[in-house]
């Protein structure tokens, strides 16, 4: 239906690669319909955020930010603009202290390095506990001009390793090195594609190892 709606577009300029509407529809899907709260970071000509709204329904509240002032001039019905740059600390606290929990967040704005990163801190506490935060454009921690390289430990997806080394925190034997955290209490799985990271959330509890049945041998 994504995909659909983007080939036929009625509305504002929309740049997507082609194959990320099949990872939406599989992690968004269960949304639509419901009374959700999106913030996408990166505006740009308003398109996305009218697609937004179109897929997830009449009920849902849609939030962008960007850099560009003129962007605020993109606002319309269940479209909320903020201006400010997503490096900076201050401005994202004032969003989250503007808009509510927000159920999916998606980062499509200037993919450098220290946007992605500083986003990632200061946002992902503010998803609700069952929902989805989007990370787009990874390719660009290959890029040097947007701070990364390959295996650039500086890069956000070498910044992401680490949150799959969290996300494992229950099993370590380096306690002292490795602890559970916010983010292995809140991260049920992370889902990697072509340029994009995908985390869905949920409150976990430590894993349990449970055996059935009678022995073999």
């Amino acid at each position: 239906m994504l995909k659909e709606y983007f080939e036929n577009n009625p509305g504002r300029l929309i740049h997507k690669w082609m194959h990320y509407f099949e990872i939406y529809e599989r992690h968004l899907d269960r949304f639509r319909g419901r009374d959700v709260n999106m913030l996408e970071i990166g505006v740009s000509h308003g398109g996305s955020l009218q697609m937004w709204k179109h897929y997830l329904g009449d009920k849902a509240k849609i939030h962008g930010a960007d850099v560009a002032e003129l962007c605020k001039t993109l606002e319309e019905d269940r479209v909320r603009i903020f201006i400010g740059d997503q490096a900076d600390p201050a401005f994202l606290r004032t969003l989250k202290a503007e808009i509510p929990r927000v159920d999916i967040l998606l980062d499509d704005g200037g993919h450098r390095m220290d946007q992605q990163i500083i986003t990632f801190r200061e946002l992902f506490d503010h998803v609700a506990d069952d929902g989805v935060y989007i990370c787009e454009d990874l390719h660009t921690s290959y890029w040097p001009e947007f701070g990364g390289g390959l295996r650039n430990p500086g890069s956000f997806i070498e910044f992401s390793k680490q949150l799959i080394d969290q996300l494992h925190a229950w099993h370590t034997r380096d306690a002292e090195q490795h602890e559970v955290d916010d983010f292995t209490l809140s991260a049920h799985s992370m889902h990697f594609y072509d340029s994009m990271l995908v985390i869905e959330k949920r409150r976990m509890s430590p894993p349990v190892s449970i055996a059935t049945g009678k022995r073999s041998f």
